[in-house]
């Protein structure tokens, strides 16, 4: 629609008012929507990780079942065919895991214990408030 100035000629932009508005309400509507993706994001990190953790946790015991004694490296469990890689830690974007050692008395083998758990390498918190590498 235009407008009639005060010298009579007809205008077809936007006042500087109009603008202002309509940038803050598009700061407003990004200052909210920010947080909620980088949340997502984390969500969906964590959701990979505890995937992760299953699938090695899970691949661990079978190999411990199938061989009677436990891997001795993750990489053991890639030379057998029990995966096809070792996964990554969404955390910390690396392949590499804080692997826990079994106590010699608990072991499938007594004399050659291996590895009985594995956990994130990284030192942040989850959403929920505990750390990664106590999952």
């Amino acid at each position: 629609m235009a407008r009639c100035t005060p010298s009579g000629s007809k205008s077809r932009g936007f006042t500087l008012i109009e603008l202002m508005i309509v940038m803050a309400i598009i700061a407003i509507m990004v200052a909210v929507a920010v947080p909620m993706y980088q949340k997502s994001v984390i969500r969906a990190k964590e959701s990979v990780l505890r995937q992760n953790l299953f699938t090695l946790r899970t691949v661990i015991d079978e190999f411990t079942y199938d061989k009677a004694k436990a891997p001795q490296s993750l990489q053991d469990l890639v030379q057998e065919g029990y995966l096809r890689q070792i996964p990554a830690d969404p955390m910390t974007g690396e392949s590499e895991w804080t692997t826990i050692q079994e106590d010699a008395v608990t072991s499938v083998n007594q004399t050659e214990p291996g590895i009985f758990d594995v956990r994130s390498k990284s030192d942040k918190k989850s959403l929920e408030g505990n750390p990664y590498n106590e999952w």
